[in-house]
């Protein structure tokens, strides 16, 4: 299936029903009064997360959602019946723009969360609600008010505690699949990643991460050359981004450093933030080296590319140094979600209001364990 990643869309709530002016005529009642009822409630439109959706390729050919009317008012105190809302599921990691503004309405990154899209009408009201004791024989109501219309612009962000990032054939499809349940196509030759591809690593039963590869970006990436620039937006959810290097690239007159340092580029080009992600270095490939030579070619590669960071040397073929790099990342991961989880306990008085003059070994201020 195609990976659909935005898509535009109009959704139209339905418009609530007109109250009626109505008076009953029974039989021996000939002045029964009033008996105008309400009008229905227009359908709204709604946006839910689901896990089990993957995609926006729903919304790439059904573009229009317009939810019912609601009834008119009818006589004999009868109030019109409200429209049913109309649920659109959408993947968990949607973030949800008005087209026209470019205003963020909802970011959707928790199962089942829901936001409201398109606010249906209210029902008019009938004359019942406009007797009196004064006015017996009223002959005003209210018309429905229009459901709200709105132009969206869908943008699908993956959710993702890793992701990679690498040139063409860096070997990182050759990766998530020997670490993880996913199963891109993997060939010898460029591009062979279309669509972002999403795996689960497991340590051990208990212990998991979600692991994401996009397209290999390409110098101009930024500019729009290639194909990963339209899937960077995927990488600015990770925690951590693994940099996939080819150690020794099949064209022997390619320089892995000067490869290295183009993405890097591209990378601060397109987003300054996402460079400053932590990011560790990955060589690739080392089965090709033979093995005397290695370590030569690791120092060599290190000290050209005045790297500082974490290096990890594996071959993703053998699957060589592959568990060693992924118990690693677990331990990150775990790391920095300990670390925001203390960040969430930390208590502070109420009494205190200038957050500069906290004194910080104040017993009131503590951790909670």
């Amino acid at each position: 299936m195609k990976f659909i990643d935005e898509a535009k869309i109009e959704v139209i709530a339905g418009n609530g029903g007109n109250g009626v002016a109505s008076f009953n005529r029974e039989k021996f009642r000939p002045f029964g009064g009033p008996d105008g009822g309400d009008g229905g409630r227009g359908g709204s439109i709604w946006a839910v997360a689901d896990n089990n959706i993957n995609t926006l390729i729903d919304f790439r050919y059904a573009k229009l959602f317009r939810a019912q009317n609601g009834e008119n008012g009818r006589g004999s105190d009868q109030y019109g019946k409200g429209a049913d809302d109309i649920v659109l599921r959408m993947p968990v990691g949607t973030i949800i723009r008005d087209a026209d503004t470019g205003m963020t309405l909802a970011d959707l990154t928790e199962n089942g969360q829901r936001q409201l899209l398109a606010q249906g009408g209210e029902g008019g009201w009938g004359n019942i609600h406009f007797k009196s004791s004064t006015n017996r024989a009223p002959r005003q109501k209210t018309d429905g008010k229009p459901g709200e219309r709105h132009q969206l612009s869908l943008e699908l962000k993956v959710l993702a505690d890793v992701g990679l990032l690498g040139l063409p054939n860096a070997g990182k499809s050759t990766l998530i699949s020997a670490v993880s349940n996913a199963r891109p196509k993997i060939a010898d030759y460029p591009f062979t990643t279309l669509h972002p591809n999403l795996g689960v690593v497991r340590v051990s039963p208990e212990k998991s991460f979600v692991i994401a590869d996009i397209p290999g970006l390409i110098e101009g990436a930024s500019e729009g050359a290639g194909l990963g620039h339209q899937f960077l937006r995927h990488l600015q959810r990770t925690n951590l981004l693994l940099h996939i290097v080819d150690i020794a690239p099949f064209d022997e007159s390619a320089d892995p450093v000067k490869n290295a340092q183009s993405l890097i580029r591209e990378l601060e080009k397109y987003d300054p933030e996402l460079a400053q992600k932590p990011r560790w270095l990955v060589l690739n490939k080392l089965d090709i080296i033979p093995e005397a030579d290695r370590d030569k070619t690791v120092r060599d590669f290190i000290r050209r590319f005045k790297w500082k960071g974490p290096v990890f040397k594996i071959s993703a073929v053998t699957q060589a140094g592959c568990t060693e790099l992924m118990e690693a990342i677990y331990r990150h991961i775990e790391a920095e979600r300990h670390s925001m989880e203390r960040a969430q306990k930390t208590t502070i008085p109420e009494e205190v209001r200038d957050i500069d003059s906290i004194d910080p070994d104040d017993p009131r201020f503590k951790i909670i364990e």
